[in-house]
């Protein structure tokens, strides 16, 4: 059963890594269609955001597709907490598009959809076994722990 556990917490982390890479990915294609208006797969820009809002939606996203696959394959132990703080600005942004600009039929549904995938990805970050095994344990008595060390 503990091998069953471990597979899908495996998958579940080449999960993180693939969506850490269509977040890259779909950020860098969205500045390069903001700044020259060439929109290589498909339009990207959503026209009811003001030009302010667009910008900080593409840095949050390629920022946070970024740091994390920098920080997974560095071994970063604040990964857990970058990440938490990125998808607590993610939301917030979120909030503010689906509430003041976005008209879709969907909006709220996709809000409520992806804040949930924030929630779970940051409870695994910071409490499977896996992801302290890569970036150490993030908590009050492994900073205390750290500290007498270096004393």
């Amino acid at each position: 059963m503990n091998d069953i556990w471990d597979r899908l917490s495996q998958g579940f982390s080449y999960l993180i890594v693939l969506a850490s890479i269509i977040m890259l990915g779909w950020g860098l294609l969205g500045f390069l269609e903001y700044f020259t208006g060439l929109a290589l797969l498909m339009p990207l820009q959503n026209p009811t955001f003001p030009s302010g809002t667009q910008t900080l939606h593409w840095i949050l996203i390629t920022l946070s597709g970024a740091t994390f696959l920098t920080s997974y394959f560095l071994r970063w132990s604040y990964t857990p907490i970058a990440m938490l703080v990125l998808f607590a600005s993610l939301a917030t942004m979120c909030a503010i598009q689906t509430f003041d600009f976005m008209e879709n039929p969907g909006r709220y549904r996709s809000f409520v959809n992806e804040c949930i995938n924030y929630i779970v990805i940051s409870i695994y970050l910071f409490r499977s076994q896996r992801m302290r095994d890569r970036f150490g344990n993030i908590t009050v008595e492994g900073a205390e722990q750290r500290s007498l060390k270096s004393v």
